[in-house]
């Protein structure tokens, strides 16, 4: 049995990020809120290296996508026109027992309070607040729950100082925020998180072909960066189950340990959102195509994701133990955990250890991390037997560690340590940069599967 479909598996992945300072409850010496939480070094890394490679792909590496950011607290008429103020709900039942909520379409009450619940009723899921300095005068405002409403009351914006022409799109990553009543699962299902979205508007006719090339594109943006293929299916969602905005939804699912649920998702909005804010606004937000002749409401295909999904999506494809450690030389003979993350997500690119504490050693290995520094996230470490800093390093995902000996003295040369083979290399000191650089472009090494006990 692999380690991830183990029962217990989430909760290892979640005492390792705890243990290693990857993700902690927010505020913690509080007493938490639930589904709120703290992300340590380690755990921003990770985060921001994901962002990243989500930049390089789909903004930087092409022409048609701009980057935008727009304001968290949105205005009510904003949201008003989206319709979420109306429909962006959950069914909510309350136990008049224990007067605890569930959402009445998922979640299952205790058997004994089953027959003692309210009768359904909505229940929005926007954060309120208000602008303004005193609350009577106050004008209500929403923390918003998703990105794209931004990119859309600035499509007009963005046509004419981007110069932009149909095909095109916006892409933004910001903070959204949802007042779930259930919680759980960790990451997956949080108040406040990151969302990395794309609007992309089409001419209407085209947006079936789009919204094909866009699903491809969000699938294996998750496969280059190491999910593995046979855990991520895509969802065709039935009629009965689209938005009130979609004329078709697909989402990728990952099999995490629980089961099959959302990675990410692609929608086609139709022209829904522009011709709702034109209404609202009174604004005209339609685009007149030169070469058509003719004004009309693009449609817009819509790919987004959760970071912090992503994240627990690529911790628990990475995650893996091996009872009794990996070699006949483990110093304890405990089971070890590895986080096989793709280099490019790893949060510490490579670490540089002096072998002793003495001889120049951590002098040079000091030099050699910030020769380093000025390329990648690098990380120094002493502490420890080279044992045990190896063991450290495995368990947050650093693909390589340098280790400084007595050698290095003599003839300049480091040894390089693989994170997933254990192999060792001899490199010249000179020579690190471009190794390690070779190393991230050729990809993602191979992994093996320990199964668990």
């Amino acid at each position: 049995m692999n380690t991830q479909t183990r029962p217990d598996a989430m909760e290892r992945i979640v005492n390792l990020a705890k243990r290693r300072g990857l993700v902690v409850p927010s505020a913690e010496i509080y007493d938490s809120p639930g589904a709120i939480y703290d992300f340590g070094p380690p755990g921003v890394l990770l985060k921001n290296n994901i962002k990243a490679a989500w930049w390089r792909r789909f903004v930087q590496g092409r022409e048609d996508v701009v980057p935008i950011e727009s304001a968290v607290i949105t205005r009510r008429e904003v949201l008003a026109a989206s319709g979420h103020e109306a429909s962006f709900t959950d069914p909510l039942v309350e136990c008049r027992i224990c007067h605890q909520r569930f959402r009445a379409d998922e979640e299952i009450p205790p058997a004994d309070h089953a027959h003692d619940l309210t009768e359904p009723k909505s229940f929005n899921l926007m954060f309120k607040t208000a602008l303004g300095a005193t609350e009577e005068g106050a004008a209500l405002a929403y923390l918003r729950p998703e990105t794209a409403q931004g990119m859309f009351t600035n499509f007009r914006t963005i046509l004419d100082t981007a110069r932009m022409k149909v095909p095109f799109g916006m892409a933004q990553i910001g903070k959204s925020f949802r007042n779930e009543i259930t919680t759980g699962k960790w990451l997956f299902r949080l108040r406040e998180f990151e969302i990395a979205e794309i609007e992309y508007f089409v001419r209407p006719g085209e947006d079936e072909a789009w919204f094909e090339r866009w699903v491809g594109e969000w699938e294996t943006f998750f496969t280059d960066l190491g999910l593995a293929p046979a855990r991520l299916r895509r969802f065709e969602h039935p009629p009965e189950t689209l938005a009130h905005y979609s004329k078709r939804t697909v989402d990728l699912q990952y099999e995490f340990p629980y089961g099959w649920s959302e990675l990410a998702g692609i929608a086609n909005r139709t022209d829904y959102d522009l011709r709702r804010h034109q209404e609202f606004s009174a604004r005209d937000l339609t685009y007149f195509d030169e070469g058509e002749n003719r004004k009309y409401h693009p449609y817009v295909i819509e790919p987004t994701m959760g970071i912090e999904r992503a994240m627990l999506a690529f911790l628990v494809d990475a995650y893996r133990e091996y009872p009794g450690g990996r070699t006949q030389r483990s110093e304890t003979r405990e089971s070890e955990a590895v986080l096989h993350l793709h280099p490019r997500l790893a949060p510490i690119t490579a670490a540089v250890l002096p072998l002793v504490r003495r001889e120049r050693l951590p002098e040079i290995a000091r030099q050699i991390t910030g020769e380093l520094r000025a390329v990648w996230f690098v990380e120094y470490d002493e502490a420890g037997s080279i044992g045990r800093r190896y063991r450290r390093h495995d368990e947050i995902g650093t693909p390589w560690c340098i280790t400084v000996d007595s050698q290095t003295q003599q003839d300049g040369t480091v040894t390089v340590r693989d994170r997933d083979s254990m192999a060792q290399d001899r490199v010249p000191r000179q020579d690190l940069r471009e190794y390690i650089g070779q190393k991230l472009e050729a990809g993602s090494p191979t992994r093996t599967d320990a199964p668990a006990r």
